[in-house]
């Protein structure tokens, strides 16, 4: 079971606003913008890496980074809980079905470890038709959904009216270039319970900062 701690609703900052959006008006906050990957495709293609896998680090860093991105509703319990820390569920498609198999990568903070758990899940993925979803026994982990055949402009993920998700869906999909630079469109989904303009916002500068970090 992963770790995590239970947060007291009643001293949690944001306890007006997660009342409001828990009671009064269940909804979500998607945001789609594009995001500057010139530097990390330059990296990527400099190291020999895979730019897929290189976003997705940055991306798991980014989120890990702050609490507010690490939270859950355990709604048998009724907790607001925050783990320790949150993994990515990638994907990969299968040419021959059309079809996606997820997978459940563990996120390190160290990249050289990251890079080869992920890139060898990937592997593993291909050997399997099977969709193999089994979020029970993976309670954080997030959705981290690559839409490589377009560059696209929006987006919006839907879930059932008024069921308490809170952990981030994360979708981006093909760069392109734009006045001589490569942007990419990333799309963000939190909950409004958990999550305001600004921490969705916040997602994209944090995401820019592990970029700079990262290729330095």
């Amino acid at each position: 079971m992963a770790n995590y701690r239970i947060i007291d609703k009643e001293t949690y900052y944001r306890k007006g606003v997660y009342r409001h959006f828990t009671e009064d008006c269940k909804c979500s906050v998607s945001m789609t913008a594009r995001i500057d990957v010139t530097d990390l495709v330059s990296y990527s293609k400099k190291t020999g890496t895979k730019f897929y896998i290189n976003f997705l680090y940055v991306l798991c860093k980014a989120l890990n980074s702050r609490d507010d991105y690490k939270m859950q509703y355990f709604w048998k319990t009724d907790e607001l809980v925050c783990f320790d820390k949150i993994n990515p569920t990638q994907y990969v498609f299968h040419e021959d079905t059309e079809t996606c198999t997820p997978v459940y990568t563990e996120y390190f903070e160290d990249y050289e470890q990251f890079y080869k758990g992920a890139v060898s899940d990937v592997e593993a993925a291909k050997n399997t038709r099977e969709y193999l979803l089994d979020a029970e026994n993976h309670p954080n982990w997030f959705d981290a959904s690559y839409i490589s055949w377009l560059s696209y402009d929006s987006m919006n993920v839907e879930l059932p009216d008024g069921y308490l998700y809170y952990l981030p869906i994360v979708n981006w999909g093909k760069y392109r270039e734009e006045n001589g630079r490569l942007m990419m469109p990333l799309t963000v989904r939190l909950n409004h319970a958990i999550a305001d303009g600004y921490l969705v916002a916040n997602v994209y500068r944090l995401i820019e900062k592990e970029i700079a970090g990262l290729i330095k």
